[in-house]
């Protein structure tokens, strides 16, 4: 492709993988921290363990049974794309760039479009109509963001999110040497 019909993906795709590997970083600190406080043995698919009360039923060994790996459920599958976003917009800069702003709108009409779940998509695409994509600054997003997430969570029943909190809630991600931050230009990803 010539500079002048640049891949509208390419943008994204830089971003995602930005913050892909900020977050295979921070996943691999916590797995190194959790395997030295682990025994030496691996964990069992089931374990078994006894508990010794009086007051407990006739029996008294419970079984904990770790969930097999299956499907994502919508539920795990809208928590995830909420916490993407937010996390996103925590790192979105205060003064984006032309490209910037238009990627962020971009995304969210891909979402709407390419969302795994067909009724969340077509619900997504009604909620953009309404309220359309507000990316002029880190705030603007933010709360633009927010507002939406609302938006949704009261189609389900759910509680709303008091936005003025939502920079306390999702703050910006705490990486080294600014490997998450959208402006960073110099951020490379460094194999450990």
């Amino acid at each position: 492709m010539g500079a002048e019909n640049p891949n509208p993906f390419q943008a994204l795709f830089r971003t995602v993988e930005r913050f892909s590997n900020c977050v295979q970083t921070h996943l691999a600190n916590f797995t190194q921290q959790a395997h030295r406080s682990l025994p030496t043995k691996k964990n069992p698919l089931i374990s078994i363990s006894s508990s010794i009360n009086a007051d407990s039923p006739a029996t008294n060994t419970h079984f904990l049974v770790k969930k097999p790996a299956a499907p994502v459920t919508k539920e795990e599958l809208g928590r995830a794309t909420w916490t993407f976003l937010h996390t996103l917009a925590a790192q979105y800069p205060e003064n984006p760039t032309r490209q910037q702003k238009k990627d962020v709108k971009e995304l969210m009409s891909i979402l709407s479009r390419m969302y795994p779940c067909q009724e969340c998509a077509d619900h997504f695409k009604e909620v953009l109509r309404a309220n359309p994509v507000m990316a002029g600054s880190h705030d603007e997003f933010s709360q633009w963001l927010c507002h939406v997430h609302n938006v949704v969570n009261r189609s389900l029943g759910k509680l709303i999110f008091p936005c003025e909190r939502v920079d306390a809630r999702w703050g910006k991600l705490d990486c080294e040497q600014r490997g998450c931050d959208l402006q960073g230009t110099t951020s490379k990803h460094i194999e450990p």
